[in-house]
């Protein structure tokens, strides 16, 4: 098929230029729902995979996938998963899902402190950044929340990422060696970026 060029005469065949931003924009917002259903889907797992649900629960992850990431479906794989391998796929869903509480926590504050901070911080603003005025200061607090949204949703998407890779092993499909390590070590940097941030309240 021939590229499509841009033709002024006829405004049907100009190249869209907000499809990346446009696609990155819903990939962001995907991932974000997403990652916010991790801990309640793998605590509802932990509870139904012991008392017969495994199936369900399998069920269920993979309605995420689909709904949610808009990923297509994959099919029935030859060999249920076993109950373990669905409590431990749940357990290590309840770990990203509290690693995901991170960008998620970060991105309320961008909100608060930032886009609203005019809003929620009454003054003065003098020792603020941008003040004195409040203008000012929610314009600086504005810009300097902006990266951080957008590290944010980066890791947003990432973790849901690494999380549908971790689906399709319950599908049979074979993982690489570095996932299962590489959450961990997502999952301890978390801590340990919590733990500091803890001691700088």
């Amino acid at each position: 098929m021939p590229a499509v060029t841009a033709n002024p005469a006829n405004p049907a065949v100009q190249p869209t230029r907000r499809s990346l931003p446009y696609r990155m924009g819903r990939l962001a917002g995907r991932s974000l729902a997403y990652c916010a259903t991790l801990i309640p889907v793998a605590l509802l797992a932990l509870v139904t995979a012991p008392l017969g649900g495994a199936d369900a629960v399998v069920a269920r992850w993979r309605s995420l996938r689909t709904g949610l990431l808009g990923k297509s479906p994959t099919p029935a794989p030859a060999r249920r998963p076993g109950r373990l391998a669905v409590l431990g796929h749940a357990l290590l869903s309840l770990l990203l899902g509290a690693l995901a509480l991170l960008p998620i926590g970060v991105g309320l504050l961008v909100v608060l402190r930032g886009a609203l901070y005019g809003v929620v911080v009454s003054g003065p603003y003098v020792g603020a950044w941008g003040g004195p005025t409040r203008g000012g200061a929610w314009l600086a607090h504005f810009l300097i929340g902006l990266p951080f949204a957008a590290a944010g949703l980066a890791a947003l998407i990432g973790i849901a990422a690494m999380h549908q890779r971790l689906t399709r092993r319950l599908d049979g499909e074979r993982g690489s060696r570095w996932l299962i390590p590489t959450m961990l070590l997502m999952a301890l940097a978390g801590a340990l970026l919590f733990v500091a941030w803890t001691h700088q309240i």
